[in-house]
């Protein structure tokens, strides 16, 4: 059997650049001299997406059994920073997670910290962050019960970044609205779309401050402060501070809500499409600029450049920090419910999120031969070993002994 012609993976998008090629061109030089400290993980996501897709991490050959074509897989780095590959993941996550829906209405809902908290968030990390994704998610699921006496469902996922990559906290909440009642057992919708704001902003503000008060009382908060009275001072500035809380109008179909959600939730900070030049030590990317927008809905679109000195450690800040879950459930949504499974959402057809049908469709499947219609078979997996002591790279090639005896290359 004669192999007819050979194809690489292609792309899931077509970008023009890509962020890996820009840590390539500058990253050793900014390791030498960092504007700030690297961490471990950051180290670890920066050399994963370098050599993500690449023949660094392996090659995987699959061929054709009638007609030899052959293609060549590049091996992913699967790290969860990577914005090639968070974008599968937010993929294959919003099919997985829209199975698992109620079958009522949802809302987006948006809960940001004051700016004001940021050094004490950058300092204590997992604790305050923690905190943050526990006392929002109580704040919509207490107060649907207090209010309905409901059983609500929170879907949480944590930004740590604004859209000129700054630190800005905030989570996106994936809110049911409505739920399981607590007397009967039926599944309610909430007629009423209204919601006081400044309730919940209230509530949701008072939620933290007690933690924070625990966490100060008790000494597991790392903070400068000399003494009570500067960390009341403290406490009053953050009262004064804007606690926002945006709540989208409700979404009837919990696919559509996942899709609207899924395009940017659970995606890598930088979105390599956002990427409009690379030039040598500078990067230039696209972002809104929702401040031109007094309604929040048209915000500006500008372009932001940044020199490697400045964008790196603006990238890197939000780096996952290790073994953190930015991803959370609550409520009728946490895996220890148990929900009747006629209360989920039932698709009336089986295709998927509209924009992971666009985007598939950009590209074609590798495995898969459209002259002979027949899937491919794995034929040999290729990595390059770097040699050491000024040895040459030694490229390994492991094969399946079936296809050697039939002489496919």
């Amino acid at each position: 059997m004669e192999i007819r012609h050979t194809h690489k993976e292609i792309p899931c998008v077509e970008r023009k650049f890509r962020l890996a090629d820009f840590i390539r061109l500058n990253w050793d030089k900014y390791a030498e001299h960092p504007t700030e400290p690297i961490r471990p993980e950051q180290y670890k996501a920066v050399n994963a997406i370098r050599v993500c897709r690449t023949a660094a991490l392996g090659v995987d050959t699959y061929v054709c059994p009638e007609c030899g074509e052959v293609s060549e897989i590049y091996h992913s780095c699967k790290n969860r920073f990577c914005p090639t590959c968070s974008w599968r993941d937010t993929m294959l996550w919003a099919e997985r997670v829209k199975k698992q829906m109620l079958n009522i209405p949802h809302r987006h809902v948006v809960m940001t910290l004051p700016h004001l908290l940021n050094p004490l968030i950058k300092r204590n990390g997992k604790e305050l962050l923690n905190v943050l994704m526990k006392t929002s998610a109580e704040t919509m699921k207490d107060w649907i019960e207090n209010k309905y006496s409901l059983k609500a469902g929170v879907i949480s996922v944590l930004h740590t970044f604004g859209e000129k990559k700054n630190y800005h906290v905030h989570v996106h909440m994936i809110v049911t609205w409505g739920g399981i009642h607590k007397s009967t057992g039926e599944l309610v919708e909430i007629q009423s779309p209204y919601v006081r704001v400044s309730f919940l902003q209230k509530k949701f503000r008072e939620k933290f401050r007690e933690r924070l008060n625990f966490m100060y009382k008790y000494g597991i908060l790392k903070h400068d402060f000399r003494n009570d009275d500067e960390f009341a001072d403290f406490k009053r500035s953050m009262y004064q501070s804007c606690w926002t809380i945006n709540l989208e109008p409700p979404m009837k179909i919990p696919s559509q809500v996942i899709c609207y959600i899924g395009r940017y939730s659970k995606r890598a900070c930088l979105s390599e499409y956002k990427i409009t030049a690379i030039e040598g030590e500078y990067i230039s990317f696209r972002y809104k600029d929702y401040r031109s927008s007094p309604d929040k809905h048209n915000p500006e679109e500008k372009i932001l450049t940044l020199h490697y000195s400045e964008f790196f450690p603006r990238l890197l800040q939000h780096v996952p920090l290790p073994y953190f879950r930015i991803v959370r459930y609550y409520g009728v949504y946490s895996h220890k419910s148990t929900v009747p499974e006629e209360y989920l959402y039932q698709e009336d057809t089986k295709e998927p999120c509209t924009d992971t049908v666009e985007n598939e469709s950009e590209y074609e499947n590798p495995y898969y031969c459209k002259p002979c219609q027949r899937y491919k078979i794995y034929h040999c997996t290729t990595l390059v070993r770097h040699g050491t002591n000024n040895k040459e790279p030694e490229c390994l090639v492991f094969q399946r002994p079936e296809l050697v005896k039939r002489k496919v290359a």
